[in-house]
Order: structure tokens, then sequence, then C-alpha cells
């Protein structure tokens, strides 16, 4: 089992204990549900956008993202065709959703379907964005786990660290804790894959050159595929429009990422961040994207012969521990945990939100505000248990598909149906309660019905296409209910 240096060690070690402190600082200023939950109001566009970045660029991200292009099997730059996707659908949401949630004093997105419907849809939605969350971010802690079982003797103890790191600074904290070391956070993470590039094109005998000449002629470069194929999630339409239409959904009717906006000091300022977070993204994945390249033509000049017969999502994590020099390693074994933990942190924070402002607190509202802060703290913990607990089934139980596809195919399933919700919500004349309930029902079954094949064998429907099926039904059978009860 490969160790850290002692070297290695104090770096990841000073790492954790700082975002701990931090966490431990801010515990201070917690003083009721608008500072644990919203930062205050208070927070400039550039944090705002560096944690809806953070946020989103999760382990899945820095160690699947790279086994993308390193595949063997035809690998190459076609998921940047998503991020495309990914821009388009953030500027619909900076003008279409976004000024919903910046009336009022919201600190959760789906308390505008309470105020458009009712309570049972405002909870319906938020229940089924907290079974998201606890699956999908259950999955990025066990990505995390697959490269720190390296250091930390095992998987198991690996998901135990991580979860509970995240669990500490995020119930000290809240809000505050978590967009500023997700700016820590990011920093590192960057510098990370900035790190394994650089040495990546100094292990390669022709560097740079090499890089180039070898990849094109390997089709490593390829970006688009303009073939029309459903069952393919990686190419330009798949990209362009379930992309966007996935986007809209994931920073539109996800309490993960609407929860940053609401932080910010006004509807402009948010919309700023909303849209350059965007460019931001693709510009990280194109680096992430090269790193799985450069490893890649380290495999086939036989400079890196322990990637042979590993899966994807491993090879970059084996690349840091065997390859990299000492120091190195501690600092991008740091970031992948910045990786992990500025999403998870964020994710722990929402669902706290999430039940206590859409369940707890309607039912129960007459409480000091300092008992809120106490269940909100206490509902971080029971949502941070609850995500090592699926990591732990993924561990014994998972198969051999990306993790990468399979969190993305999490989240495409139910948010589609929750941005059909918000759809409804913003038309001039929403539909009733019951319509939309029904709609979302049919919505679920439609994705259910398109992803099913994908369990037995080759997929009918790639998952960039489960959004807009989930919210195009959603709307569709909403309509139409509420017109044939009306006749």
């Amino acid at each position: 089992m490969q160790r850290l240096s002692d070297l290695d060690l104090a770096i990841v070690a000073g790492y954790v204990l700082g975002m701990t402190l931090l966490g431990v600082w801010f515990a201070r200023a917690q003083k009721d549900l608008r500072t644990y939950f919203v930062g205050g109001r208070n927070v400039g566009w550039f944090l705002v956008l560096v944690s809806i970045v953070a946020t989103e660029t999760s382990a899945v991200t820095f160690l699947s993202v790279p086994g993308l292009a390193y595949n063997p099997n035809g690998g190459n730059l076609g998921f940047l065709q998503l991020a495309l996707g990914y821009v388009a659908g953030r500027c619909l949401v900076a003008w279409l959703l976004l000024p919903q949630y910046m009336r009022g004093d919201l600190f959760s997105a789906y308390q505008v379907l309470r105020e458009r419907f009712d309570p049972t849809v405002q909870r319906v939605a938020s229940g089924l964005f907290l079974a998201t969350r606890t699956v999908a971010d259950g999955l990025r802690i066990f990505l995390t786990a697959l490269l720190l079982q390296f250091v930390l003797g095992g998987v198991e103890s690996a998901i135990l660290v991580v979860g509970l790191v995240t669990i500490v600074y995020t119930y000290l904290g809240g809000m505050k804790a978590v967009i500023w070391t997700d700016l820590i956070q990011f920093v590192i993470k960057i510098a990370g894959a900035v790190l394994a590039g650089v040495y990546v094109l100094l292990l390669l005998p022709g560097g740079w050159q090499q890089f180039v000449t070898a990849g094109a002629a390997e089709g490593k470069f390829r970006l688009f595929d303009t073939a029309f194929d459903p069952a393919n999630a990686f190419n330009l339409w798949a990209g362009v429009v379930g992309g966007a239409v996935f986007s809209m959904a994931s920073h539109g009717a996800d309490q993960l990422m609407v929860q940053r906006y609401l932080c910010a000091r006004s509807l402009g300022q948010a919309r700023l961040a909303l849209v350059m977070s965007g460019f931001t993204v693709l510009v990280q994945f194109l680096l992430f994207l090269a790193v799985g390249v450069g490893m890649f033509l380290l495999f086939q000049a036989g400079l890196f012969p322990e990637a042979a017969g590993k899966r994807n999502d491993e090879v970059f994590g084996l690349f840091i521990v065997t390859r990299l020099p000492t120091g190195v390693v501690g600092v991008l074994v740091a970031a992948v945990l910045a990786a992990a933990m500025s999403t998870l942190s964020s994710s722990l924070n929402s669902s706290a939100n999430a039940l206590v402002t859409d369940f707890y607190r309607p039912l129960r509202p007459h409480h000091p505000e300092r008992w809120y802060v106490l269940l909100s703290r206490v509902a971080t913990a029971g949502w941070g248990v609850a995500q090592m607990g699926v990591a732990y089934a993924a561990y014994r139980f998972g198969g051999e598909k990306s993790v990468v596809e399979q969190v993305l195919a999490v989240a495409g399933f139910t948010t589609g149906l929750l941005l059909g919700l918000f759809l409804l919500g913003s038309m001039r004349r929403p539909v009733r309660s019951w319509a939309a309930l029904a709609g979302m029902v049919c919505g679920f079954l439609a994705v259910t019905a398109v992803w099913l094949p994908s369990v037995f064998g080759p997929p009918l429907l790639a998952w960039p296409w489960y959004a807009p099926v989930g919210a195009g039904t959603t709307v569709a059978v909403a309509l139409l209910a509420d017109r044939v009860r009306m006749k």
C-alpha cells in the first residue's frame, strides 16, 4: 500500500487543520438562520462565482474527468460539448429564474414554489432535492476514497476521514465558512491540476511537442461529434441541447446552487457570478481533460505501466501517488480533498437548509433563532452520515461505470422534474397545485422509462437527455391536466 512521506502528510494535515479552524472562526457569528444559511446576504460577486465553481467541481470532476480523456478506448475532448451547453443554460437561468429568487427574504429555492403553488408542492420538491443530493454526493465521497485508499489504508477509512472533517467545519461555520473555504479550495484545486499538467509534460520525453503531435495522431483532441445518436452522451446535440437544459435544472432548480445566489448583494451581482461561472468551468474542464490526454500518452510510451487494467476513474489518483515527487503529492492529495470537501460542505449546508426551512420551521414557527441554528447543525451532521453510508454502499456494490456519469445521471434524473415545476411557477398564470404534481409524477415515469434499458443493457437515451425529458413531460402534462379540469 502506497504511503505518503512525512512532508506530504504534513501538507495534507495542515490543510485539514486549516479548514477546521476556519469553521471555528466563523462559528462565532452564527446567531440566526440568515447568517448560517445565506451569509447575511452580503457576499461579493467574485466570491459567489468561486463558490459556484468550487461547489460543482467535486472530486468527480478532479479525478473522473481526466479519465474521460485518458480512456484508451476512444477518449477525447468531447466532454467539452456539454460545457458549451452549460454556458447557454446558465444564461437562461440568469434572466428567467434568478429574479424570482432575489425577491423578498428567501432562504430556500423551494419557498418560491410555496408562494406559487402550496406547501405540498414545496415539500415534494425539497424532498426530491434531499434524496438526489444524498445519493449523488455519496458517490462523490466514494470517488475521493478511491484516491485516498492509497494513503489511508483502505476505502472505508478514507470515506470516514473525508466525511467527518467536512461535517466538522460545515457544522461549526455555516455558509460563511463554506464560501471562504470554497475560495481556498478552488485555488488549491486549480494549482494542483496545473502542477499535474506540468509534471505530465516533464515526464514525456518530447515534452509539449510530443503532447501535441502524439495526442493529435491518436485523435485525443477531437472535440465535436455532430452525428445524432440519442444513446451517446458526448455529441454536439446532447451537449448543447441536453447540456443546456441540464444546466438550467442543476443551476436553476437545485438548492445547492440557488443558495449561493441568495448570498449575493444584488440581482446584478448574482447574475454576473452565474454567467461567468459557465466560462470558468469550461476552461477548467479543458485543463482536466488535457491532463488525461497526457496520462494516456505516458501510458502509451510505457512510462506509466501502473495504469494497465485500472478503471479510468482511478488512473489520475494512481498517477498522483506513483509518479509525482514528494511535496507535490501532498499538494495534489490536498487538492482532491479540497475538490471533495467544497462540494460536500455546500451539500450538507444546503440539505440542512432545505430540511429546516421547508419542513420544520413552517410547522414550528415560534422557536427562537438559536434553536433553528442548533437544529440546522444537527441536520448537517445527519446528512453527512447519510452520504457516507451511500459512499460505503457504492464501494461494496458499485459497478464499473464512470462515476462522473453515474453522478450526472442521478442529477439529470431528478433535476429536470424540479426545473419543470419552476418553469410552471414562473408562468403568468401558474397551473393549480394538483396539476403540477401530476405533471411531476408523469415526468418521473417518463425518465424512468428511458433510464431502465441502461440497467439491463445498452441505454435507450443518454443521461444528458434525462433533464429535457423530465422537464418537458412535467410541463406538458401539468398544462394539459389543468386545462382539461377547467373544461
